[in-house]
């Protein structure tokens, strides 16, 4: 009985010794390493500035005026009002890159129109001489930092059109539309 009780308490005391042991290696082991310090990369820092210029917006030759237009760094809105079948509304503006980054324009979204819209108008937006007629992404269309070619031209077309596809009349009332274009850009890769 002795020697059973003295076998157990040789065993309790290795078991003591090795959870001892267990956890100073643990804490030593789990110690938090703190680095410091300061990275400079390059010799200046890199700059994203990619921007519609509001400077370049021209209107096209026989466009309707616009009744407001409102121009941020990534989207226009505009108001127009088209009369009758055979007015437009068309504009040019430059989409630059400002900066040291190349950027690819990821995605374009339009405004949606209307089903009774949609019967008596065509919009259309090109980028890079692309043309969509409705939102899209996933287009990875490159525009380069200010160090290459910087600018790429969006022309955004606006047309009440009546063609035999409508089968439609021409309202008695003018068309007001209200509608914004935006583009999205990363960083190229």
């Amino acid at each position: 009985m002795q020697k059973q009780k003295n076998v157990q308490l040789a065993v309790i005391g290795v078991l003591a010794f090795a959870v001892l042991f267990m956890s100073i290696g643990f804490a030593a082991y789990s110690q938090m390493l703190n680095i410091n310090g300061v990275a400079t990369i390059g010799t200046t820092a890199n700059k994203w500035s990619i921007h519609l210029n509001p400077n370049s917006y021209q209107l096209g030759e026989g466009s309707v005026e616009e009744n407001s237009k409102s121009i941020s760094d990534n989207s226009i809105s505009y108001d127009i009002t088209l009369e009758k079948p055979g007015d437009y509304y068309l504009f040019q503006i430059d989409a630059v890159n400002d900066g040291q980054l190349n950027a690819v324009l990821d995605s374009i979204q339009m405004s949606e129109l209307t089903a009774q819209q949609a019967d008596y108008v065509k919009y259309t937006v090109s980028y890079d001489d692309i043309k969509f007629s409705s939102s899209a992404d996933k287009l990875n269309i490159a525009l380069p930092s200010a160090t290459g070619v910087n600018r790429k031209v969006v022309t955004v077309r606006v047309d009440y059109d009546i063609t035999d596809e409508h089968k439609v009349l021409p309202l008695t009332e003018p068309l007001e539309l209200k509608l914004f274009a935006s583009f999205n850009y990363s960083q190229s890769k």
